[in-house]
């Protein structure tokens, strides 16, 4: 199969399209995190000052019901749509999602109904991105999947990399507005466009092995151990994918730098150790791999609730990211690997079932931080009195952000006794 494929497409230039479009989807979460403090302060704050962590949760959220909707239809369709002209739908949302959020800040009343469109559409092009890089690189080297897909996916944390600095860049260095930000982003969908036009993409690999449709779309159901990977991965996504989007609006008002810069120390581990996950996985197995990552993932969310330093905060979250660095890129070979024949349909599944974690867990996020900045304060009334910068504000949000991250970091404790059932499971069947 791959020597056919050798002599009819570019693999290496396939392979760094998809690098890009994951990088622009990375950078562009980075930047939406980024910019989300000032979006809350110029645009929804104006609305409703009690609730808007509660609004910039569900605005942010929005993106990932976006990302879950297109996994959702793409996938299944992906051999029939080809991924040429999914990875060009995705470039074309990379375009349009930013380009609404810059209209929103003059729509008046309609502004966050426009903000949360324009982030479903941007969304969009991260699902669109998703539904086709994986099975195509899954196919590309089908004989080092685990390998490959974190190989891959390690140029995620390098966006948001590149996304956070250039966040800190716009704001503190060069004192640009948001929207100068937002539009940024538009710059490599534009580059993608243009450089995944001129290419050919292969057939995925349950389409090279002569999968029907039917029996590509019934097989997570004749499975029903997929379901147990589709739960597993709703709580992974929401180990890593929702700290990383909620950083900026709770951990710039406690440990004295921008939250944004955690992220950013954060995703250069992750780019680093993602580079090694072939050789784990083969020393410990996938899922002995994703049962070790379980603990510094809940230390580090833990210890990121009460950090109340720069120190403080940069020793949390070097535990954090060596907990889930591995866990996205990992789950989806794993379920590649274990069920085959469900091809993109089931890569999709599994990470649709982690864009709607994320989708439902930010807004509970930001309605248990308003819910504790409330209580702190002293009730609604007391809260509204607080004058911006006192010492009674910043301890009403500090609070609200050791709370946040409290309720979180239960969910790698869960998963801890879930990878190892699983593990346990499996060694024994062999």
């Amino acid at each position: 199969m791959e020597n056919g494929q050798r002599t009819r497409y570019n693999n290496r230039a396939i392979f760094w399209i998809c690098v890009l479009a994951i990088f622009t989807a990375a950078m562009s979460n980075s930047i939406r995190a980024g910019a989300a403090g000032a979006m809350k302060a110029a645009l929804l704050d104006p609305i409703n000052a009690q609730h808007s962590g509660e609004m910039i949760g569900t605005v942010l959220g929005s993106s990932f019901l976006g990302f879950a909707l297109s996994l959702l239809v793409i996938s299944p369709l992906l051999d029939r749509l080809g991924a040429k002209k999914v990875i060009l739908f995705a470039a074309a949302c990379f375009i349009v999602g930013p380009g609404l959020v810059l209209l929103a800040a003059g729509t008046g009343s309609s502004v966050y109904l426009l903000l949360n469109l324009a982030m479903v559409i941007w969304g969009f092009g991260w699902g669109a991105t998703e539904s086709s890089i994986n099975p195509v690189v899954a196919t590309i080297y089908s004989d080092d999947k685990t390998g490959k897909l974190n190989e891959l996916h390690a140029w995620w944390p390098a966006g948001i990399i590149v996304g956070g600095l250039v966040s800190v860049l716009f704001f503190k260095s060069l004192d640009l507005s948001w929207e100068a930000l937002i539009g940024l982003t538009i710059i490599p969908g534009i580059v993608l466009a243009l450089w995944a036009v001129r290419h050919e993409f292969p057939p995925t690999e349950s389409a090279v092995q002569g999968v029907s449709f039917g029996e590509m779309m019934a097989e997570p159901f004749k499975r029903p151990s997929f379901w147990i990977f589709f739960a597993i991965m709703f709580l992974t996504a929401s180990a890593e994918l929702a700290p990383g989007a909620w950083v900026d609006v709770t951990l710039s008002q406690t440990v004295g730098f921008s939250g944004i810069l955690v992220l950013v120390y954060v995703s250069a581990i992750m780019f680093v150790m993602r580079h090694f996950a072939g050789a784990l996985a083969h020393r410990f197995s996938d899922m002995g791999l994703l049962l070790i990552c379980t603990v510094p993932a809940a230390i580090g969310l833990y210890l990121l609730s009460i950090a109340n330093s720069p120190v403080t905060a940069l020793v949390a979250a070097t535990l954090w990211a060596f907990g889930v660095c591995f866990m996205w890129p990992t789950m989806l070979a794993a379920a590649s690997r274990r069920f085959p024949r469900s091809g993109p349909w089931g890569i999709g599944l599994i990470g649709f079932a982690g864009a709607m974690a994320i989708y439902f867990v930010l807004p509970q996020l930001g309605k248990i931080y308003d819910d504790a900045k409330l209580e702190k304060a002293g009730g609604k009334d007391a809260f509204d009195a607080l004058q911006p910068g006192s010492a009674g504000l910043q301890q009403a949000l500090s609070y609200a952000a050791e709370q946040s991250f409290q309720t979180i970091a239960i969910i790698p404790v869960v998963l801890f006794f879930i990878f190892g059932a699983v593990w346990l499971f499996e060694r024994k069947a062999k």
